[in-house]
C-alpha cells in the first residue's frame, strides 16, 4: 500500500525547473531537400511529309539588245562606178527610191559614196533626208563619177573614219546600213584578206547595230543573168559578208531590186515585239530589260510572241524567260493552254 502511494504522487505531481532564474525558447529549423517534378512546355519540330506540285518544263530565254536605229539610221549605199554598171542605173535608182518608201524609221539618212576609196574619202555629198526623193537621188547618183577600182570594203572605212565631211552628217547614235552594189568581186584583199576581218571592224561599229545588203552577181545556178555570170564577177566576199550579218543578198540581174531591197530596209526596224523560239506557258514568263524585271508587255499565245507597251531603248538587252514542254515524239513544243 504504501508503494503504491508512493508510485502514484510521482506520477500526478509535476515540477518546473529554473536554471539561471531565465527561461529560454530554442526553435530548430531543418533544411529538408524535396523533389517536386514542375511541367515546362519545350517546342519539339515536327516534320510532316507534304507533296508540293512541281512544273515540268524546260527553262529557255530568248533575248535581244535593241537596235540603235530606234533613235535613227544612217545608209551608206556603196556604188561601183566601173563602166559596166551603167546599165544597172534605172534599177539602183528604183532600189533607193523603194529603200526611202520602205524605211520604217522616221529619222534616217542616206549618201551614196564610190566603191573606189580614193573618191569616197574625198565625197562631200550632203545626205538625202526625209522628204527628198527619186528625183533628188537621181542628182546624187550623177555625181558619182567614173571610177575603175571596185573595194566596197575600204571605201567604207575610208568615208567613216577618214572623211572629214562624214562627221558632219553621220551619228555615234543611230543604227547604221550598208548596202553595196557591184557586178564584180570585191577586191579590198590587200588591207582584208578574210572578209571577217572586215566583219570584226564593221560590226564593232554603233554598238554591233550595223546592218548589211548586197547588190551583186550571185552564183550562176541561182542568177536570172542572160549572160553567165563568169565566175570572177560573182560577189563572193560581199555575199560572205552581208550572210555573216544576216542581211539580205539580191541578185544584180533582177529587173526589180525593190522587194530585197524592202526587206532589207525592214531589218532596221527596231523591236517592238519578240516571237518566242519555243511555245510558252503563258503564267511562267519573266521579261527583264537590262537585269531589271519589266511589267511593261504582254504576251499573245495565239501567235507565241510577247508584245512591250514600252519599247525598249537603243542598247537595252532584254532578256524573255519562259517555262516550255518539248513532245519528246516528235520535237514540237507545247505550252500549257495547248
Amino acid at each position: 500500500m504504501g508503494i503504491l502511494l508512493f508510485i502514484l504522487s510521482l506520477v500526478g505531481c509535476s515540477t518546473d525547473y529554473m536554471i539561471g532564474g531565465e527561461t529560454q525558447v530554442v526553435t530548430v529549423r531543418e533544411q529538408i531537400e524535396v523533389e517536386v517534378e514542375v511541367p515546362v512546355e519545350v517546342e519539339v519540330p515536327v516534320y510532316i511529309e507534304v507533296e508540293v506540285p512541281v512544273n515540268e518544263g524546260d527553262i529557255w530565254v530568248d533575248s535581244f539588245t535593241q537596235h540603235m536605229s530606234i533613235d535613227g539610221i544612217d545608209i551608206l549605199w556603196v556604188v561601183d562606178r566601173s563602166g559596166s554598171m551603167n546599165r544597172f542605173n534605172a534599177e539602183l535608182l528604183a532600189g533607193v527610191e523603194a529603200m526611202l518608201l520602205a524605211l520604217p524609221v522616221a529619222d534616217w539618212r542616206l549618201v551614196m559614196i564610190s566603191a573606189d576609196p580614193r573618191d569616197a574619202v574625198a565625197s562631200t555629198e550632203f545626205p538625202l533626208v526625209p522628204g527628198d526623193d527619186i528625183d533628188d537621188a537621181a542628182a546624187m547618183l550623177a555625181t558619182l563619177t567614173s571610177a575603175p577600182y571596185e573595194q566596197g570594203f575600204n571605201s567604207v572605212y575610208e568615208y567613216i573614219n577618214n572623211n572629214p565631211y562624214a562627221s558632219t552628217w553621220m551619228r555615234n547614235d543611230a543604227g547604221l546600213l550598208v548596202v553595196f552594189v557591184s557586178d564584180e568581186e570585191e577586191q579590198s584583199d590587200v588591207d582584208y584578206p578574210m572578209v571577217s576581218d572586215f566583219i570584226s571592224w564593221y560590226g564593232s561599229q554603233r554598238m554591233g547595230s550595223v546592218f548589211m545588203a548586197s547588190v551583186v552577181n550571185v552564183k550562176a545556178e541561182d542568177s536570172v543573168c542572160d549572160w553567165g555570170p563568169y565566175p570572177m564577177d560573182i560577189g563572193n566576199r560581199y555575199m560572205e559578208a552581208t550572210t555573216l550579218l544576216g542581211g539580205v543578198v539580191v541578185d544584180i540581174c533582177d529587173s526589180d531590186w525593190s522587194p530585197g531591197v524592202t526587206d532589207a530596209t525592214q531589218a532596221v526596224e527596231p523591236y517592238e515585239n519578240i516571237e518566242l523560239t519555243h511555245k510558252a506557258e503563258a503564267d511562267s514568263i519573266r521579261v527583264f530589260v537590262n537585269g531589271e524585271l519589266s511589267h511593261a508587255w504582254y504576251y499573245q499565245e495565239s501567235d507565241n510572241t510577247v508584245y512591250f507597251t514600252t519599247v525598249p531603248s537603243a542598247g537595252q538587252l532584254v532578256e524573255v524567260g519562259y517555262r516550255y514542254i518539248a513532245t519528246p515524239d516528235t520535237g514540237l513544243d507545247t505550252g500549257s493552254g495547248s
